[in-house]
């Protein structure tokens, strides 16, 4: 496992994050219909390895289906550069949206695609 400290935010800075993940495993890539339509590409990190560094205020909750997951949205710019939930195991996690990070080059990325339309 090759987790690395990496550094992210929305577009406008406001939020600003860092958070350890394994980038060599694969972001996934989803249809359902939130994902599709912001064209998110998340990776997954406990919530203990994710530090919200500035930005908690200025975050607007959605949420909507099964309402498990908190999709969180910069008030000002309306990126959503993470969410969270519980994974499947019922261990609190961040979904971290890879597209937020810094300095990351995505062609370097491996993703696995979900139907999520499916769930």
């Amino acid at each position: 496992m090759a987790q690395t400290t990496h550094h992210g935010g929305c577009h406008c800075g406001a939020v600003r994050f860092h958070v350890d993940l394994d980038l060599e495993q694969p972001a996934i890539t989803c249809n359902c219909s939130i994902c599709l339509r912001s064209g998110t590409m998340l990776s997954f990190a406990p919530s203990g390895g994710f530090v919200l560094d500035k930005g908690e205020d200025n975050l607007t909750d959605y949420q909507f289906n099964k309402m498990n997951v908190h999709h969180l949205f910069c008030r000002t710019c309306g990126i959503k550069a993470f969410g969270r939930g519980k994974g499947p195991d019922g261990k609190e996690m961040v979904a971290v949206n890879v597209r937020c990070l810094d300095d990351i080059d995505l062609e370097k990325v491996p993703t696995r695609q979900v139907n999520g339309k499916a769930l």
